[in-house]
């Protein structure tokens, strides 16, 4: 069973920094694209970043890009997202997320805030 345990969220004012981890398990963790989507209140839920199995390549949404950074640890079967310059649209719930070729797998989500 695939699971997937994000942390790291909280409040912070703007201007300021957090670090998400996603802890996954159930998986060949080395094997798999991971990635955060995000959801707003009374938004859809929307791509953050992604990185690649080896951790060679990565990808980032236009909205992220240049201060949110995606790393893994395949040693710990973790993923982390450190987010710099937090602006207040950057408040949203953060959803860790892998796939197969069947199936998704999504965290339980963990919130951030980011205050004015």
């Amino acid at each position: 069973q695939v699971l997937l345990v994000e942390s790291g969220g909280g409040l912070v004012q703007a201007g300021g920094s957090l670090r998400l981890s996603c802890a996954a398990s159930g998986l060949t963790f080395s094997n798999y694209v991971m990635g955060w989507f995000r959801q707003a209140p009374g938004k859809e839920r929307e791509f953050v970043a992604a990185i690649s199995s080896s951790g060679g390549r990565t990808y980032y949404a236009d909205s992220v890009k240049g201060r949110f950074t995606l790393s893994r640890d395949n040693g710990k079967n973790t993923v982390y997202l450190q987010m710099n310059s937090l602006k207040p649209e950057d408040t949203a719930v953060y959803y860790c997320h892998t796939r197969s070729t069947w199936y998704n797998y999504w965290g339980q989500g963990t919130q951030v805030t980011v205050s004015s």
